[in-house]
């Protein structure tokens, strides 16, 4: 079983600053890509930011100049510096991750996880 936990939501004023953090576990073989991704009251869930296991980046327009996607690959951890937050990036932030779990290493079948969501609220 994997899993992806996420931390360091929270509520931050305007113009603030906030780290999230993922962490993957359980019986991983290797993982490929990873994001963040988040969903709005009443809109549908955006991409955020992903990156590749070599370290290559795709930002939405929104928050290019602001958000920093990076990941730690001996610890299957991803993080999201979030600079100058702005009250439309209100959000639950969703990571994920494309995994090889063990069980298919022999095949490299990619499975596609999502964390459970942290709440990020940016309001004065």
């Amino acid at each position: 079983q994997v899993q992806l936990v996420e931390s360091g939501g929270g509520l931050v004023q305007p113009g603030g600053s906030l780290r999230l953090s993922c962490a993957a576990s359980g019986s991983i073989f290797s993982i490929n890509d990873m994001g963040w991704y988040r969903q709005a009251p009443g809109k549908e869930r955006e991409l955020v930011a992903r990156i590749t296991t070599s370290g290559s980046t795709k930002y939405a327009d929104s928050v290019k100049g602001r958000f920093t996607i990076s990941r730690d690959n001996a610890n299957n951890t991803v993080y999201l510096q979030m600079n100058s937050l702005k009250p439309e990036d209100t959000a639950v932030y969703y990571c994920d991750a494309d995994v090889v779990p063990a069980f298919l290493y022999r095949t490299a079948t990619h499975v596609h996880y999502w964390g459970q969501g942290t709440q990020v609220t940016v309001s004065s």
